[in-house]
C-alpha cells in the first residue's frame, strides 16, 4: 500500500510539468497568431497607402542571369505630375548570391552617352526618351554591363517609404548647412532626418562638389537605409514598409520574387555594400554641346575596365 502511494506521488510533478508545457505551448501559439495577424494587417495598410502610385509598370527585357551575380538598375525620378521625366538617380546594384557581397555603382547623370536610335545626349535623357528599357540598353551598349532587373521610385514615394520604415528619422551626419533648391533647410551635424529631409540631403548639389557630391550623398543614404531595414528596432515597421513598397516601387519582379530576393539577402547575415561612381577619377573631361549643354565626356574603355574588376564579371 505504501509502495502504491509513493508511486502516485512520484507521478504528480510529471503531470504538473505536462500542464506547464501545454500552457507555454498555448501562449507561444497565441503570440505567433497575434504576430502574424499584426504583420498581415500592417502589410495591408501599407498596400492601401501605396494604391495610387504614379509610376506605371514599363515593358522591360532584362538580360539572362549567368552565374551567381544579378544586377539591378535602380532609378529615382521626380515626376512632378508630368508624363515624362528624367532620372535624377541612376545606380546599378550588383548582388553576388553566393557570397552575399553587394556592390553599388552610381552613374553620373551628365555623362555624354550614345543613346540607341537617337542623337547623343546626357545619360539621364535616355529614360525621358524611351523609359527604363532605353536607359538599360544605353548603359549596356556603352559598358557591356548586363542588367537583369530594374526598380523605380518617385521622390514623393521615397519620402513616404522612409517615414514608414523609420518614423523617428534616419541618422545622417550632414556635412554642411544645406538649403538651396532642396525644399528643406538642413544644419551641419549628426541628426535624424525624416523622409523629406533625407531626400533633400540626397539631392543637394549646389556646392563645389556639384553632382559628384550629390552622388556620394545618395550612396550614403542607401547605406543608411540598409542599416534601418536591418535594425532590430524597426522590425515592427517592416510589414507596412514591405506592403507600401509593392506600390511605391515599380519593378519587373513580382511581389513574391521581391520578397524572396530580400529574404535571401537578409538571411545570409550582415550585408556590406561597396560603392563606386562612374566616371572614375582621371577618366573624364567636361565639354559643352549646343543640343545637350554642359556634359561629362568619359573614357569608356577605362571605365569599362574598372567595372570589370570592381564587379568581378565579364563585360561584352
Amino acid at each position: 500500500m505504501e509502495e502504491q502511494d509513493y508511486t502516485r506521488r512520484s507521478q504528480r510533478p510529471k503531470k504538473r510539468r505536462l500542464r506547464k508545457g501545454r500552457v507555454l505551448f498555448t501562449l507561444l501559439l497565441l503570440c505567433v497568431i497575434v504576430g502574424v495577424g499584426y504583420a498581415v494587417t500592417q502589410y495591408q495598410n501599407g498596400l492601401e497607402l501605396a494604391s495610387d502610385t504614379k509610376v506605371a509598370q514599363e515593358d522591360f527585357s532584362g538580360d539572362t542571369v549567368k552565374g551567381d551575380i544579378e544586377n539591378y538598375l535602380l532609378l529615382g525620378i521626380d515626376t512632378r505630375g508630368e508624363e515624362k521625366s528624367r532620372t535624377d538617380t541612376m545606380m546599378v546594384l550588383s548582388w553576388n548570391k553566393k557570397t552575399n557581397d553587394v556592390k553599388l555603382v552610381s552613374f553620373m547623370r551628365d555623362i555624354y552617352a550614345d543613346i540607341p536610335g537617337y542623337q547623343s545626349y546626357k545619360l539621364n535623357t535616355a529614360y525621358y526618351l524611351g523609359g527604363v528599357q532605353l536607359l538599360k540598353d544605353t548603359i549596356g551598349n556603352m559598358f557591356g554591363l548586363p542588367i537583369h532587373h530594374y526598380a523605380i521610385v518617385d521622390f514623393k514615394n521615397f519620402e513616404s517609404l522612409v517615414d514608414i520604415l523609420a518614423p523617428n528619422g534616419v541618422k545622417i551626419d550632414v556635412e554642411k548647412d544645406m538649403s538651396e533648391k532642396i525644399g528643406v533647410s538642413l544644419k551641419q551635424g549628426e541628426q535624424n532626418l525624416n523622409g523629406k529631409e533625407l531626400l533633400g540631403y540626397a539631392r543637394f548639389r549646389h556646392d563645389a562638389e556639384g553632382d559628384f557630391g550629390r552622388v556620394a550623398r545618395q550612396q550614403k543614404v542607401i547605406e543608411a537605409l540598409k542599416n534601418e531595414i536591418l535594425a532590430p528596432q524597426n522590425i515592427v515597421n517592416l510589414p507596412k514598409f514591405v506592403g507600401a513598397a509593392q506600390g511605391y516601387i515599380t519593378t519587373d519582379l513580382s511581389s513574391k520574387e521581391e520578397a524572396q530576393q530580400v529574404l535571401k539577402m537578409v538571411s545570409k547575415g550582415k550585408v556590406n555594400i561597396e560603392k563606386a561612381t562612374i566616371p572614375i577619377e582621371g577618366s573624364f573631361s567636361y565639354k559643352y554641346f549646343s543640343h545637350a549643354g554642359d556634359s561629362i565626356v568619359i573614357d569608356v574603355e577605362k571605365n569599362k575596365e574598372f567595372l570589370r574588376k570592381f564587379l568581378g564579371i565579364s563585360l561584352e
